[in-house]
């Protein structure tokens, strides 16, 4: 995706209130939970040292390198994320590993739905407790104050991540800026803390700790929350607009405030509860906690806006039931609203407030799946360096290696915290994975038991021929998803009805592995006999196929269409295995046919069919 230079800006500014907000956000809790906690360290003068130099590091490798670097290349005609990703695999079409890499992928989009729940509770939850934290007595208000900003949160969703990053990245402006005022600021506690900018400082940590000091990496992970995120979203914004932004503002802000919480805890070992509004001047706590409200608010939008993205491409490539997408900007295809996952996330992050009720303690389930989705988006994009960017070997291990040993070792520190609630993001993962399969595998069944019964086209029109039934005025158009059979509704129209209009379009529509098709390629059109067109639509994973244009479309390629009629099956699902029920009440509440290609509901006529599983 290309912007134009004069919306480069304005872009980047708006990808402040919508992409960086969780990365933006995470010094209020992410360095306190090195030493607090069952797996917390002593706030020794080593031990500070270490940790903030993986924090920095950290960044520059993970985000900086691997994401904004690297990742960032890997659009799929200007869309990111872990599903834009794996088409770009090429698994999708049979290659070799493609079960695998395909299990894999979806496991990562999955644990992304964990994330995306568990952000807006923590986020919010640590800028809230600032109240506690300058006035204890008010500590009762904590919950049900996190509660109604997580309601206001979504009702706003509706108006689109443009508009809502448009007013929220001033706001997140302001944050950055005033956190790196501050950091800078606690710098002069203890200025030895730039030592933490020697990486040797982190590769110490591990030297004097051996394995025991691998726990401490799930605090280091929270600092890294948001990167994928950030790659998720780049469809909504840009890879260009997004980088200026990253390393212009929000990198050395971050860099600063860290370097910043490390000097006071340096000055003041006891303040590692909570070292980041300790570190605050008094006159300033109260405007700073309302403005890290704000911005925990806003941090929330990255994932609730890269769900959104994950589920529409979920759809579009068969991984999901239809559901209701609305497009919110006509001019960035990639903003879109998602209702019913907006309040079933709503719901999700509120019960996980409920239950947990401190961000200290929700930290325990935050990581896992934030450690385990950029595992899986390294192995995906190492497929995609070789075999579509033809990276040499030489340069391909050398990455791999490198990443990959930083996600594992991740992975491995989050992995103690399962029983205190890192189960959670997997319960997610395993739970939206398994649907996902579920989907999948129960459409791949419905189409073969459709196609069964099915004629073969060419069959079809010669028996026609020979005996043709009565033809009507108008033009019926029958919607199929096979595009070599004769559609089901029509045989049994045929069945019933003893007649046929005198024009019939024979429409499919085709979803490929890219997230645009363009208008010029959208349309394939092919006459056939006795007054039968086959029309077939090609549309991308990112947008939403729209029948009544591309008939319109069609028209002017020489298809006449008069007083149409939109014929759609509607395939009634029998299960006979337990997996099958699940699939037949997925598809029994999926989003009308109809209603989801945008057909007119005066102009529908459905045709029902029983099939057996």
């Amino acid at each position: 995706m290309s912007e134009p230079q004069d919306r480069t800006l304005p872009l980047a500014v708006a990808a402040l209130g919508v992409v960086f907000g969780d990365l933006g956000t995470s010094p209020l809790y992410a360095l306190q939970e090195a030493f607090v906690g069952p797996h917390g360290v002593t706030a020794s003068r080593d031990h500070v040292l270490g940790v903030v130099s993986l924090f920095l590091w950290s960044l520059v490798l993970v985000v900086s390198i691997k994401y904004v670097v690297f990742l960032m290349r890997a659009d799929n005609r200007g869309e990111g994320g872990i599903l834009s990703l794996l088409a770009l695999t090429g698994a999708r079409t049979g290659r070799r590993f493609a079960a695998p890499i395909i299990l894999v992928g979806l496991f990562g989009a999955a644990l992304l739905y964990g994330d995306g729940v568990i952000t807006p509770a923590i986020s919010v939850l640590s800028a809230v407790e600032g109240i506690a934290f300058a006035s204890p007595v008010l500590e009762y208000l904590v919950v049900p104050l996190t509660i109604a900003i997580l309601v206001g949160l979504f009702m706003v969703q509706r108006f689109g991540s443009g508009r809502v990053g448009r007013s929220f990245g001033p706001i997140l402006a302001l944050w950055f800026v005033v956190i790196a005022i501050l950091g800078a600021a606690s710098i002069r506690h203890d200025p030895s803390i730039f030592l933490a900018l020697d990486p040797r400082y982190a590769i110490g940590y591990f030297v004097d700790n051996g394995l025991h000091g691998i726990p401490i990496l799930g605090a280091v992970v929270l600092c890294l929350t948001g990167g994928e995120a950030l790659y998720a979203d780049m469809g909504h914004f840009g890879a260009r607009p997004i980088r200026i932004a990253w390393f212009s503002l929000v990198l050395p802000a971050l860099v600063l405030s860290y370097l910043g919480q490390g000097a006071y805890l340096l000055a003041q070992p006891a303040a590692a509860t909570r070292p980041f509004y300790a570190s605050t001047p008094s006159v300033l706590l109260v405007p700073l906690v309302v403005l890290a409200t704000a911005a925990t608010v806003i941090a929330s939008q990255a994932l609730i806006t890269a769900v959104f993205s994950l589920t529409n491409q979920a759809i579009q490539l068969g991984y999901w039931p239809r559901t209701r997408v609305v497009h919110t900007n006509a001019e960035e295809k990639g903003q879109i609203y998602i209702p019913g996952f907006n309040w079933v996330v709503m719901a999700a992050a509120i019960a996980l407030v409920l239950a947990f009720r401190s961000s200290g303690a929700l930290a325990a389930a935050f990581g896992l799946a934030v450690a385990g989705t950029m595992s899986i988006t390294t192995v995906l994009f190492a497929f995609v360096a070789r075999r579509r960017f033809q990276w040499p070997w030489f340069a391909l291990v050398p990455f791999v290696v490198l990443f990959v040993t930083i996600d594992l070792a991740f992975v491995a520190a989050n992995a103690v915290k399962i029983p205190d609630g890192g189960w959670l993001p997997l319960a997610i993962g395993g739970g939206v994975l398994s649907l996902m399969l579920v989907w999948a595998a129960g459409r791949r069944l419905l189409a073969r038991r459709v196609a069964a019964r099915m004629f073969p086209l060419d069959a079809f029109l010669d028996s026609f021929g020979l005996s043709p039934p009565t033809r009507v005025p108008g033009t019926a158009i029958f919607l199929t998803s096979n595009t070599d059979g004769a559609p089901l509704s029509l045989l049994h129209y045929l069945k019933h009805a003893k007649s046929l209009h005198e024009r019939v379009i024979l429409l499919s529509v085709v979803t490929e592995d890219v997230p645009h098709v363009s208008r010029a390629e959208r349309l394939e059109v092919t006459a056939l006999a006795h007054g039968f067109t086959r029309v077939i639509g090609r549309y991308g994973f990112m947008q939403s196929p729209d029948i009544p244009a591309l008939l319109t479309l069609a028209s002017t390629r020489g298809v006449t269409i008069t007083d149409a009629t939109y014929f759609v099956g509607r395939e009634s699902v029998v299960p006979r295995r337990g997996w099958q029920r699940v699939f037949a009440i997925m598809h029994r509440n999926a989003r009308p046919a109809a209603e989801f290609f945008q057909i007119p509901p005066n102009q529908v006529l459905e045709v029902g069919a029983q099939l057996e599983l």
